[in-house]
């Protein structure tokens, strides 16, 4: 059996015309999606933990590298999603140009970064959460915030937050991003509510030294980093419902990073700027830092708001995840049992429910923060096939037109190539491990299921 064959661009093409899903997104509505995806976990949580543990103030250039790395690979996202506009995103792309077993393992690798990333933000949402209305006077029982590693019975506001998302997926995807339109508003006006009550407080003397750990620290940070720009790729799984892919995803793609870096760097360079490096290693950097210029109402109300920045890139990681299953159970990769779309409401319902339970017991009762960081590799692993295929696709179909061109394509992926696998050679050696194991995992499952019920298989190609 051929682990190597391809889809053919005339069979992905046949799932464009299947009009199952839903076409109700258009470029804004991408872009909004990309921050509602991108802005969280980075800005709210990660940043502080970068500066005080890995970079200090040169947190700044750690953030520079990342976009710069992602710039190469958003450009190659931008022509592939433009050229093959099915859900999927990397799995199909890695499908249709390097071949099934590469498929599965783009795939796998999503499965890994979606779950175990939407599991790890859930438990964020549930601290602040906890921690507002410990500010309201109201404190839960540990038993019902708190997973048993913890000393708790359940983390109940993880579970609950998971689960209105995947009711909210399963109505619509029109409905769905429109309660992500008002939460993206919602959380850009808390960020720039932080910066106008943070930059007057700047001492450019914290600002000194800029690299305390050196350059080694700045690359240090981008590889913990990276889990804020997570989200431009799950974008991609969104080109089946987009009403005009070729144009609106490239516009989707690039404008949400382009947005979200600049919101990162003013961000970084506020918090450093305000409140020495070292004393920043708080999950909820922030909230942190108006509590310590005295501005105690304010840092409620970034509190909030970061609960609402939290809860777009919930309903994101499992929307794609969502996809990504629904494309590779659509090839025979995975039970075709679960590729079925609702008749009224036309989204992969089944699918759906199931990532919801999944991840709403892994954040109910695991302690996520000891393989969150396993969504990096998963992630960068994605990029890497991306930034290959893009390069296979051009040979395979060099006449097939493009809504999106990336400019200096041999340049650009391979570029992209090498800046991916050095961050990922900067991840810690716990994480390469776990990632090692879910790999190995993966392979066994397609070996006994996935390339004897693949379609191309049982098609005989």
């Amino acid at each position: 059996m051929n682990i190597l064959r391809r889809k053919s661009f005339d069979d992905l093409l046949a799932h464009t015309q299947e009009k199952k899903l839903n076409k109700a997104l258009g470029a804004f509505d991408i872009t909004l999606m990309g921050l509602g995806i991108i802005i969280g976990t980075g800005i709210f949580v990660l940043t502080g933990i970068g500066a005080a543990k890995y970079a200090g103030p040169g947190l700044m250039l750690s953030f520079v590298f990342a976009a710069i790395t992602c710039a190469f690979v958003c450009l190659a996202y931008s022509e592939l999603a433009s050229f093959l506009p099915v859900s999927g995103s990397s799995y199909t792309y890695a499908y249709a140009s390097l071949g099934e077993i590469f498929g599965w393992w783009v795939g796998w690798s999503l499965i890994l970064e979606y779950s175990v990333g939407a599991s790890a933000v859930a438990g964020g949402w549930s601290a602040y959460f906890v921690g507002i209305l410990h500010s309201c006077g109201i404190d839960l029982p540990k038993a019902l915030t708190a997973v048993p590693a913890d000393g708790g019975i359940i983390n109940l506001p993880a579970v609950l937050i998971v689960a209105l998302a995947t009711a909210l997926l399963v109505v619509g995807v029109r409905e769905s991003a429109h309660v992500n339109r008002i939460l993206v508003y919602v959380k850009i006006g808390t960020i720039f509510l932080f910066l106008f009550l943070a930059a007057p407080h700047i001492e450019p003397m914290n600002w000194q030294p800029f690299l305390p750990y050196g350059i080694h620290g700045v690359f240090a940070g981008t590889a913990v980093l990276f889990f804020a720009y997570l989200g431009f790729d799950a974008l991609s799984t969104a080109a089946e419902e987009t009403k005009n892919p070729k144009h609106d995803m490239p516009i989707g793609i690039i404008s949400a990073l382009a947005i979200c870096t600049v919101l990162y760097i003013a961000v970084c360079a506020a918090m450093t700027g305000v409140v020495p490096y070292p004393m920043l290693d708080t999950a909820a950097p922030a909230s942190f830092v108006l509590e310590y210029i005295g501005l105690h109402l304010g840092s409620a109300i970034v509190g909030t708001g970061a609960i609402c920045g939290l809860s777009t890139v919930v309903l994101g990681m499992l929307f794609a995840q969502s996809r990504a299953l629904y494309s590779m159970s659509r090839d025979g990769l995975m039970p075709m049992s679960l590729y079925k779309v609702h008749p009224k409401f036309h989204t992969p319902y089944i699918i759906q429910i199931v990532i919801g339970i999944i991840v709403a017991c892994i954040t109910g009762f695991t302690p996520i923060h000891i393989v969150a960081e396993t969504c990096s590799a998963g992630t960068i692993f994605a990029f890497l096939c991306s930034c290959v295929g893009i390069l296979v696709l051009r040979r395979l179909y060099p006449d097939h037109p493009r809504g999106f061109r990336c400019p200096a394509v041999h340049i650009i992926a391979p570029l992209g190539f090498i800046c991916c696998a050095f961050i990922f050679s900067e991840l810690s050696s716990h994480t390469l491990i776990l990632f090692t194991g879910w790999t190995i995992l993966g392979l066994i499952i397609y070996m006994v299921y996935g390339r004897k019920h693949s379609l191309l298989q049982q098609e005989g190609k």
